[in-house]
């Protein structure tokens, strides 16, 4: 896949963003821009179950990305692939070694997309949610060159996307994505 990227005039440096959906890209752009980051979208989930759901995910995110006119990149999406990555750890609690190895997977496809695209720069909505541990996204994510240790969550950024969200008529998801959060969710 190759895509061209314009940039708007300034001194705004890129960024990749991996979001993981639209409520959790709101205020996490909101703070890139205003910190001075120019940010292309980069959804890349394939942890997402079923497909519609990443779809539905997407369709959101799209609505974000318009409002900030943003470029998006959708990455294919290959649930296999992730399943194998997890393997083993099916019955894991929530939060437990699965979701760092989740979030191992997803910045791993982030790192490579932004060096196939040449950003110096990448990060993750991950960290906006207040059902995420920032610390664990970040030991992960220092193992990938031009990582940006963002906590999203500072700043008051969870509420803030919630009040985004709604403003946007965003759909927000009652679980994480995969089918074993889905699976603790209910």
């Amino acid at each position: 896949m190759h895509v061209h990227v314009r940039y708007h005039s300034g001194m705004a440096t890129p960024i990749l963003l991996h979001a993981c959906c639209g409520p959790c890209s709101t205020a996490s752009i909101e703070r890139l821009l205003s910190e001075g980051w120019q940010p292309t979208i980069y959804f890349s989930n394939s942890n997402i179950f079923p497909a519609s759901e990443a779809d539905k995910r997407f369709a959101e995110l799209l609505k974000v990305a318009g409002r900030y006119r943003l470029p998006v990149i959708r990455e294919q999406y290959d649930h296999s692939a992730w399943r194998q990555a997890v393997a083993g750890h099916e019955a894991d609690p929530e939060h437990g070694e699965r979701c760092t190895i989740c979030f191992r997977y997803n910045l791993a496809q982030a790192a490579a997309k932004a060096r196939e695209l040449g950003f110096k720069h990448f990060t993750t909505t991950l960290t906006v949610s207040r059902f995420k541990n920032s610390r664990t996204i970040f030991t992960v994510g220092q193992a990938f060159e031009g990582f940006e240790p963002i906590d999203f969550k500072k700043k008051d950024g969870f509420n803030r996307s919630i009040v985004l969200s709604k403003e946007m008529n965003l759909y927000r998801q009652e679980y994480c994505g995969c089918e074993f959060s889905l699976r603790d969710h209910s």
